[in-house]
């Protein structure tokens, strides 16, 4: 048996795949996020096109949900938060980064997903991609040929960047 792509640890057959082929509803937010990963990295588009809130699809094309989904090599998955979207609650989100390698390039997708309960059932509402935060540093950048600020007197180079 293979493990879920979903990094769930549990073997496919009984994590995702009950939930993709329709033989279990996912119960939170969080379980139906994880069978999405899945149907995309399993080619399952079917479920991915009826996972959605129906008046949500806009401009998605089941065509082009296949390309991408057959074009990408899906490495991994990480649930990096979630708020709500347990089984008592009507509406959840889950934060996510969903690894990839596409064109032989790595990927990571940043998502913060909101989720929505109809008649019971969990769908996907809409997705904001999280950008990554620009690094700012908190001291003056030292130059190779700059002082030293050890105050030793010498060059930067001759003394701590030595061996940098």
């Amino acid at each position: 048996m293979a493990e879920c792509y979903c990094g769930s640890g549990k073997n496919y057959e009984n994590c995702c795949e009950p939930i993709i082929k329709g033989k279990k509803i996912a119960e939170t937010a969080e379980e139906l996020m994880r069978a999405r990963y899945s149907a995309f990295a399993a080619h399952e588009i079917d479920f991915i096109m009826d996972t959605v809130v129906p008046d949500q699809t806009g401009n998605m094309t089941r065509d082009a949900v296949e390309r991408w989904s057959k074009k990408t090599d899906w490495k991994k998955l990480e649930i990096t938060g979630t708020e709500a979207g347990g089984k008592d609650d009507e509406t959840g989100s889950v934060d996510f980064k969903a690894f990839s390698l596409l064109d032989g390039i790595m990927q990571c997708h940043h998502e913060h997903a909101m989720f929505k309960k109809i008649d019971g059932k969990w769908f996907f509402e809409d997705g904001t991609q999280i950008m990554p935060e620009q690094v700012r540093r908190e001291t003056p950048k030292v130059g190779r040929n700059d002082p030293c600020p050890c105050g030793s007197g010498k060059k930067y180079k001759k003394c701590c960047g030595k061996d940098v």
